[in-house]
């Protein structure tokens, strides 16, 4: 699965799963573009994968914001004139039950999780059909495809991220575009540490393979989507979760 060449810009590049799936890339060869909304977090990111020998870039992305989006684009393709991967791996939450969630916390987590993912594809996609190639892959989540009580916000904005994933499939297929959705499960992350203890063993409990998934489990599925090997693929949903809700 050779990435020499290809040049992948990585969105909430600069931490957790977006991290690991920047280094699996580097691994194989690819240029990287980090995008991170945190400066500090995104300077360290960059120079983890410059330790590893990888070329990397680092732009500060805010990716609600579509002329954020416009800007990195236009600096990513001046420096290197193009881009083949876009990985929309940004994503927050603000978990709380509906009858209580706030109208800012349903509003920001669709803002990043799904307009984010909107933003990216329509700019980085208009690069992608110049170059009648290009490989789109989404984080979604298995939140999207089951829900989750207190993720309301979340869960729509990941059975969203589904939707644009099927739908911009179809629109860019005829130029070599594929577009794909990662769903990961309960992954070790920043995002599942803070979870309390009695909630993480539950999730355990209904996991077949019996662990919590690592960073690295999700990165391996977004090489595949996109290397050569999965040329023939596109609109799917992979879900990476242990069998926790086959």
């Amino acid at each position: 699965m050779d990435l020499k060449d290809k040049v992948a810009l990585i969105t909430g590049g600069a931490q957790g799963i977006g991290l690991e799936i920047a280094r699996v890339f580097a691994e194989h060869g690819a240029t990287i573009l980090v995008c991170d909304v945190n400066e500090k977090t995104l300077e360290a990111a960059v120079a983890d994968l410059e330790k590893m020998g990888s070329s990397a870039t680092g732009f500060k992305l805010d990716v609600g914001d579509l002329e954020s989006c416009t800007e990195v684009s236009k600096k990513a393709v001046d420096k290197y004139g193009r881009i083949d991967i876009l990985v929309n791996n940004a994503g927050i939450t603000r978990d709380n039950l509906i009858i209580r969630m706030s109208e800012e916390e349903f509003d920001r987590v669709i803002r990043v999780n799904l307009k984010g993912v909107f933003n990216c594809t329509k700019i980085i996609a208009r690069i992608m059909l110049r170059q009648k190639h290009g490989r789109i892959i989404n984080l979604a989540s298995i939140a999207g495809v089951i829900g989750n009580v207190g993720q309301v916000n979340y869960a729509a904005s990941k059975a969203g991220v589904i939707g644009i994933t099927k739908s911009a499939a179809k629109e860019l297929a005829g130029k070599d575009i594929t577009v794909n959705a990662i769903a990961p499960g309960f992954i070790k992350s920043e995002m599942t540490d803070v979870l309390p203890e009695d909630v993480k063993e539950r999730y355990l409990q209904i996991i077949p393979l019996g662990r919590p998934g690592l960073p690295r489990d999700v990165a391996n599925a977004a090489l595949f989507l996109a290397s050569d090997y999965a040329s023939y693929i596109t609109g799917q949903v992979i879900v990476v979760d242990g069998g926790m809700v086959m």
